[in-house]
């Protein structure tokens, strides 16, 4: 399979700051990666460089084989890549029902959603099992509905790539089961390449085929979800996190 993400020596700084320093990874198409570190390891900020939240210090960010490095985040999610917020964003005062048509309309740049897309958003809700809160507003929403009505709304765009930011973050056991078995759906059925940001070991563990361990802005490791259990430098910064916890 061929790369469908390769992120080359990135760095970010602000001012004084070095958030992340010459990070490099690469991301197969259809894979499922994960990004781990302690707090203020870089993680969020890599996926705001890939997204266009934020344009490199240096480096370079390829999507598809073209450089998207500095892009508008606009222009970036027109080529295939979307994300959800480790802080849930949805439209308080919309509907379920409302806030996915608000991402298919913003594809599309149409006001007024066609009968084919309403349609198509009845069926990410499905995908996503959300029929019960369909006509639900947002702000009426448990945390876990919310977490998945930011993933169908992302999954509106039709992403070639999703970047998942804490998806895991404040839900309970029985609803990260839920939420593995939807994300392994995503991945096989749909062929969309996930890389998760998420502290829940287990989600990483189980979920994902390759990982990048990231500390104090610096990649320290990469590999199986085995081959980092066992590297002493990541169990050496998790440990170190624990002490100071």
């Amino acid at each position: 399979m061929r790369d469908i993400l390769v992120v080359n020596n990135a760095t970010k700084q602000f001012g004084g700051l070095t958030a992340v320093k010459d990070v490099s990874f690469s991301v197969q198409e259809g894979m499922r990666l994960g990004i781990i570190g302690p707090n203020g390891a870089g993680k969020t900020t890599m996926f705001n460089m890939i997204t266009g939240e934020y344009k490199p210090t240096s480096g370079k960010i390829e999507f598809g084989g073209e450089e998207i490095q500095g892009l508008k985040p606009h222009n970036v999610a027109k080529r295939g890549i979307g994300r959800t917020f480790q802080i849930v964003r949805v439209f308080e005062d919309l509907t379920v029902l409302d806030n996915i048509l608000m991402g298919i309309l913003a594809q599309k740049l149409r006001f007024r959603p066609a009968e084919e897309q309403i349609y198509e958003a009845d069926e990410i809700i499905k995908t996503t099992n959300l029929q019960k809160y369909r006509d639900v507003l947002g702000k009426h929403l448990t945390v876990s509905a919310k977490k998945r009505v930011g993933l169908a709304t992302a999954l509106a765009l039709k992403p070639k790539m999703l970047l998942l930011d804490e998806v895991m973050a404040g839900l309970t056991h029985v609803e990260i089961g839920d939420a593995l078995q939807l994300l392994r759906k995503i991945n096989s059925e749909m062929g969309i390449t996930l890389v998760i940001v998420e502290h829940v070991m287990k989600v990483v563990m189980e979920l994902c085929e390759k990982i990048v361990v990231l500390s104090f802005g610096e990649k320290i490791a990469e590999g199986s979800p085995q081959e980092i259990t066992q590297n002493r430098k990541v169990i050496d910064v998790y440990l170190g996190e624990s002490k100071h916890a």
